[in-house]
């Protein structure tokens, strides 16, 4: 049995709205009773039309400073190409100070659009980024609990480096995955697990769920002390033919890893998504609230407890208010 509540969350979409737009939204998340708001790190957008990508650690400040309840996360952030891990651990560092316990440091090994043209290298394999991603976590959690800190590691060194400013507890740190080997990692070194929705339910419970608690439990740690968060994509509206519209604006997300792969420029990526012929596909859309609780049941059956809902449209006022009202209370009575 998890020991984790159920947490709704929203999902900010930077590479959709820029960073004033998406503070007022959060503002409106926690009045309207949503639990968490969590942001994503893009340097680059998946489209070049009307898109965003703004540096997410300002942008969770600011949103620390207008509210005060939810928790603030980044879903995900790279620790490992264009940011050094070291200014990762003093970035977050300071936010948990600014907002104590409000703060989930969210990492994952990146995508090439977002760090290769920005660092300029060419993209190198999953056994690369996934080692450099431990290496960042084992160096960031040092940083955040000694001084003086003295790494040696396969990728980065530091040599003497304290984070002055740290909260007293060091902040958690999430691990997202999409197969099982950052799955297996997340059990092993994270206190939390993320991965996104509409993939098939069968990765989830047939893949990753099990690898997270085959690294726990090689690690001698207890699996349902993770929290298990899941990016839940929805395309919720009273207006059927609305919601279904709404999801193309995100039909990159419907293409394939090797449709994607390599491609490093927004305006290629953009011009891609236009081929995909269903992007309803990657979501859950619906205009009936019970039929939508039942669409996103499985994931909470599963034993997810923190979801965190990415809404595709470009009105998000109108979705948070429709989704506090109609799906956050059927959702509470029946998993809270």
């Amino acid at each position: 049995m998890s020991v984790h509540p159920l947490r709704l969350g929203w999902k900010a979409s930077a590479e959709q709205f820029g960073p004033r737009e998406l503070v007022e939204l959060a503002v409106l998340a926690e009045e309207l009773g949503f639990d968490s708001v969590w942001v994503s790190d893009h340097f680059q957008p998946w489209r070049h039309t009307d898109g965003h990508a703004f540096f997410s650690p300002a942008w969770l400040a600011a949103v620390g400073e207008r509210t005060r309840r939810v928790t603030l996360g980044t879903s995900v952030l790279t620790p490992t190409f264009r940011y050094h891990p070291a200014v990762v651990a003093q970035a977050f560092a300071t936010l948990g100070v600014l907002y104590p316990g409000r703060v989930v440091l969210g990492v994952g090994t990146g995508e090439s659009m977002n760090e290769a043209p920005v660092v300029g290298i060419e993209w190198p394999d999953f056994r690369e980024r996934f080692r450099r991603l431990s290496e960042a976590v084992r160096l960031i959690r040092r940083l955040w609990t000694e001084e003086f800190v003295e790494f040696e590691g396969e990728y980065y060194r530091v040599s003497g480096a304290t984070v002055y400013d740290r909260p007293e507890r060091p902040l958690p740190i999430y691990v997202a995955a999409s197969g099982e080997v950052a799955a297996r990692f997340a059990g092993r070194r994270g206190d939390g697990f993320i991965c996104t929705s509409g993939k098939g339910m069968d990765l989830y419970r047939d893949r990753l769920l099990p690898a997270v608690r085959e690294g726990a439990e090689a690690a001698g740690r207890d699996v349902e002390a993770l929290e298990k968060t899941i990016e839940v994509k929805v395309s919720f509206d009273t207006d059927l033919a609305r919601a279904l519209a709404d999801t193309r604006i995100w039909a990159a997300l419907a293409l394939s890893p090797e449709e994607k792969v390599g491609v490093h420029n927004p305006r290629d990526m953009e011009e891609r998504a236009k081929r995909v012929a269903h992007p309803e596909r990657r979501w859950l859309v619906s205009n009936d609230p019970d039929q939508h609780v039942e669409q996103i049941a499985p994931y909470l059956e599963l034993g997810f407890t923190h979801l965190v809902f990415h809404h595709p449209g470009n009105d998000q006022a109108r979705f948070l208010r429709l989704y506090a009202r109609e799906i956050l209370p059927r959702l509470r009575q029946r998993w809270g």
